[in-house]
């Protein structure tokens, strides 16, 4: 069997990730002794032997809603948004004067894949709301990579998950060259997934669990507050915009 918690696996945070991963292990009985990490995540997210992974709602919507099953949806008490909700925050660099993001439609737009929810999905989509595009955009392959992208002026604008930001504000001393400018509306949060012939509801019970079994600091270390069900169709319903130029 495959298990694999790759969203938010920082190198600072693997022992926690672990810790994580043992607890739910030891409430669902079985499982291997270690979460697969390195691999390729479509073909874990497809495999039929996948027991546990975490992936993005665009996957999920766009290629995987017929193929998984969801367990559930984490609770990262994230500012501004609900239970089991997350959203992107727009960051610039401290510098720079502009405050709206239609101020950088031509302006260089980072972005860490076309398939992510929070790095295009959720920014093409509020700013075609606001009657503009993102037409200069560079694909950095993550939000970290993004953000340093940024800081480095060789993009002036990136989107980025409000959990990853967070964690990056904790852990990247490039963090402190950036700010907020606003936000994106919340969609639901990355959502923990397993092949279709495992037990989703047993699965979700036992992540329950552990997170409630699990010490204060391991929690504070993953933001990780709680587990809620969200409905398949919570997922399906996200607009899915034009991928990005580039």
């Amino acid at each position: 069997m495959i298990a694999s918690l790759p969203m938010y696996d920082r190198d600072e945070l693997r022992s926690d990730t672990d810790r994580l991963w043992q607890a739910i292990r030891d409430r669902l009985g079985c499982g291997p002794d270690h979460l697969t990490r390195g691999g390729d995540a479509w073909d874990e997210w497809q495999s039929p032997d996948l027991l546990l992974s975490q992936t993005c709602g665009y996957p999920y919507r766009a290629r995987l809603h017929d193929k998984v099953a969801l367990v559930g949806t984490p609770n990262y008490r994230l500012e501004g948004c609900g239970p089991g909700e997350y959203r992107s925050v727009f960051v610039a660099r401290k510098t720079d004067a502009r405050t709206d993001p239609a101020d950088f439609a031509t302006a260089r737009f980072a972005y860490n894949e076309a398939m992510s929810q929070s790095g295009w999905a959720a920014p093409a989509t509020w700013a075609m709301a606001r009657g503009f595009a993102f037409t200069d955009t560079l694909r950095t392959g993550s939000h970290q990579a993004s953000a340093r992208a940024v800081a480095e002026e060789r993009a002036d604008l990136a989107a980025l998950d409000a959990q990853s930001w967070r964690l990056m504000q904790r852990f990247d001393d490039f963090a402190a060259q950036l700010h907020v400018i606003t936000a994106t509306d919340p969609t639901p949060a990355l959502p923990f997934i397993t092949a279709p012939s495992h037990d989703a509801d047993r699965i979700f019970r036992a992540i329950e669990a552990a997170i409630g079994a699990l010490p204060p600091d391991t929690l504070d270390a993953l933001d990780l507050r709680g587990l809620v069900r969200l409905p398949p169709q919570a997922y399906l319903a996200v607009p899915t915009p034009a991928p990005p130029p580039a």
